[in-house]
């Protein structure tokens, strides 16, 4: 069974009062072995009470579609982006929602993307080419970009989803260890 929920066509039962049903977490991060499956359901403006009541119902509808252990937090949306909320940044940069199949970032208006700046300055010439292939291919296979829908923006500059930005730091770091990293929501 994939963990990826986001992919499928769920036939999920919720009350209008769901704003978004999002996966987020380990489970969502490409070649992760994650040991739960994060969810967050968020609803417009209700009680918390049938806040807890609604989320554990579509959390033993869930759990139906998947082995992991289904782990579910519910907000409403003025809690949501409340200071205290140390998961928010997660769910905005990484969550998937269920209901609609994309970015929950692109349902608030905002697209997030990881940018990679690096260089290549200090290398010898054979590492310069190996992260060449590494991004963009050799002899007819696949480089990173790609292969996983990221972006050269200009030299020394590689824009990439969330959700493989492990993927790309553990290829980069074999090669240089001359980068950084910023998440970027626009």
């Amino acid at each position: 069974m994939t963990q990826k929920l986001w992919l499928r066509k769920l036939k999920l039962i919720y009350s209008k009062d769901v704003f978004d049903i999002i996966q987020f977490g380990s489970s969502v991060i490409e070649e992760s072995k994650p040991n739960d499956i994060d969810i967050v359901v968020i609803f417009n403006k209700i009680p918390l009470k049938e806040q807890l009541n609604q989320a554990q119902e579509i959390k033993k509808q869930l759990q139906k579609y998947s082995e992991l252990p289904v782990h579910i937090t519910s907000f409403d949306l003025y809690s949501f982006f409340d200071k205290g909320n140390f998961s928010k940044e997660n769910i905005l940069f990484y969550g998937r929602s269920l209901i609609s199949g994309n970015y929950f970032s692109k349902k608030l208006g905002f697209d997030s993307k990881i940018q990679i700046y690096y260089s290549l300055k200090d290398l010898e010439k054979k590492d310069k080419v190996r992260f060449n292939y590494m991004l963009n291919g050799k002899k007819g296979e696949y480089g990173l970009l790609r292969k996983y829908g990221g972006k050269l923006l200009k030299p020394g500059l590689i824009e990439i989803y969330p959700e493989f930005e492990d993927i790309f730091v553990s290829s980069i770091k074999k090669i240089t260890t001359n980068f950084q990293v910023k998440k970027i929501l626009f």
